[in-house]
């Protein structure tokens, strides 16, 4: 509202009235700078209730929907996962005369190679790049005991030629070749032969291991200002409502807290060996992230501008074709940012109606209304079912929905429970493909601390004129099976 005031000083003046009236004469203005303040006439309104305008801004949940939390005693968890069954190499080297095949043996720890193949074994020798196949007997192999040969090479004849450098109507050639891949199909032995030969072949496995770190938050607010309060009125995330203005703000600081829980073994990283964090004592913990980064699967671009649908489509079955390799777990959760989300619309739109392999809700008794009260929408693509939701974790404007961030369009996690090696227990156990271990024992509970310190607010613990609520929490995530997740990168 804007004033002119007369030149006259009497009519300019500003004059109370005697009824409670809103009239020019009686008008405070507290934004002009002209003097006037809140103690000369009437109090501003104010609302008492918070605009909720970002609405529910909590970011955790995903965890809850994927994995489950159990306690631990010690620094470090190690589980150990079964290598594959059947005996198989790549980058296998051909000699020239197309009679020997080196097998890249050595390493060590879990890089250790060994050759398993006996004599008198079948295998099939291919060339990725080209896509020619020998099957081949094994005549001799450097890893019997007592052999000529050097420990990695295999002697073999071709069945459908002499050697594998061919040369005759019809033979292929596949010597001098070092990128070839070979498996064991079978064995072939002659009658009244014994299997001396044969080497006993002990399964193997490999060890992984994580480690907790401890995650710490505090929200402080000085006596004085607990006995001056602003009764606001106020509804948080939680469920909690009221007026007490001060613990709005250590509401906000718990909730915040427990986002920074499921974003720490989201986010988490290992410190670089012998780096400046490792040296001084900080070792990191492997997170959601850097582990499919480092043993799970990669697909850059889905969502790149200018993409098909039809590209799309050729990439997700590229991905599907991928599963069958891995542990081909049917049912599947997709976590995605907004925009890879609606790309997975229009791809399936473009296969709906039962064409192309069809969609279809697969889990949920094939419910949609149960799914999509889920949150959910799922539908079915060869033979596995997928989930597809929105992870808010990625859309947070302040989080990875920020653009200077958006390098992880989402991710897929497989559903149910993986089986390994508990070395504490030494037995198989069945986990949840993700979980979460903290720290905990009879004495003390380190899932969720919370505790109060000063001399104000009820605790009466120091000297110091505040009231300090403490948060503490030791944790780290178990990335089971790692293989079998997906990453969805922008770039």
């Amino acid at each position: 509202m804007a004033i002119t005031y007369s030149p006259d000083p009497f009519l300019g003046s500003i004059k109370p009235s005697q009824k409670q009236q809103t009239l020019e004469s009686n008008y405070l203005n507290f934004t002009d700078g002209g003097g006037n303040d809140f103690a000369q006439q009437y109090l501003p309104e104010i609302y008492e209730q918070e605009v909720e305008r970002y609405g529910n801004r909590t970011l955790s949940g995903f965890l809850r929907m994927v994995g489950a939390e159990m306690p631990m005693t010690s620094d470090q968890v190690v589980w150990s996962e079964q290598n594959r069954l059947h005996i198989a190499y790549d980058g296998v080297a051909s000699n020239v005369a197309g009679t020997e095949l080196t097998i890249t043996v050595g390493g060590a720890g879990t890089a250790f190679v060994q050759n398993v193949v006996s004599p008198g074994q079948t295998i099939v020798v291919a060339d990725p790049a080209t896509g020619v196949e020998l099957k081949c007997f094994v005549d001799a192999s450097g890893a019997t005991p007592g052999s000529a040969l050097a420990a990695g090479v295999l002697q073999v004849t071709p069945y459908t030629q002499d050697t594998l450098a061919g040369g005759g109507a019809g033979e292929v050639d596949l010597s001098g070749s070092t990128t070839l891949k070979i498996f064991v199909y079978g064995s072939e032995f002659k009658k009244g032969t014994t299997d001396d030969s044969l080497i006993s072949v002990e399964p193997s496995f490999t060890q992984f291991s994580n480690s907790p770190i401890i995650i710490k938050s505090k929200y402080e607010i000085n006596g004085s200002d607990m006995a001056q309060i602003g009764w606001v009125e106020v509804a948080t995330e939680d469920g909690t409502s009221g007026y007490l203005w001060y613990l709005k703000a250590e509401s906000e600081t718990r909730l915040r807290f427990e986002d920074y829980l499921e974003m720490s073994v989201v986010e988490g990283e290992l410190a670089k060996a012998g780096g400046t964090l490792a040296t001084a004592g900080y070792k990191g913990t492997e997170g959601l992230f850097a582990a499919v980064k480092d043993r799970g699967n990669v697909v850059t671009g889905f969502s790149a501008v200018g993409e098909t649908d039809a590209n799309r489509l050729a990439s997700f079955d590229e991905i599907l074709k991928n599963l069958d390799t891995q542990g081909a777990i049917e049912e599947n959760m997709l976590f995605l940012n907004r925009a890879t989300s609606l790309d997975f619309d229009d791809m399936l739109a473009s296969i709906s109606n039962g064409t192309n392999g069809g969609t279809a809700f697969g889990l949920f008794e094939n419910s949609e209304e149960m799914a999509l009260n889920l949150g959910f929408s799922g539908f079915r693509r060869g033979s596995y079912d997928f989930y597809k939701t929105d992870w808010k974790y990625l859309n947070d404007a302040s989080t990875r929905g920020g653009v200077a961030v958006a390098s992880i369009d989402g991710i897929l996690v497989p559903a149910g429970t993986s089986t390994v090696y508990d070395q504490i227990l030494g037995t198989n156990i069945r986990r949840p493909f993700l979980h979460v271990r903290y720290r905990a024992s009879q004495a003390d509970d380190r899932r969720m601390k919370s505790w109060i310190t000063g001399s104000a607010g009820g605790a009466y613990t120091s000297s110091l004129d505040a009231m300090q609520v403490h948060f503490l929490t030791e944790r780290c995530l178990c990335v089971q099976a790692a293989n079998n997740f997906v990453l969805f990168n922008a770039a």
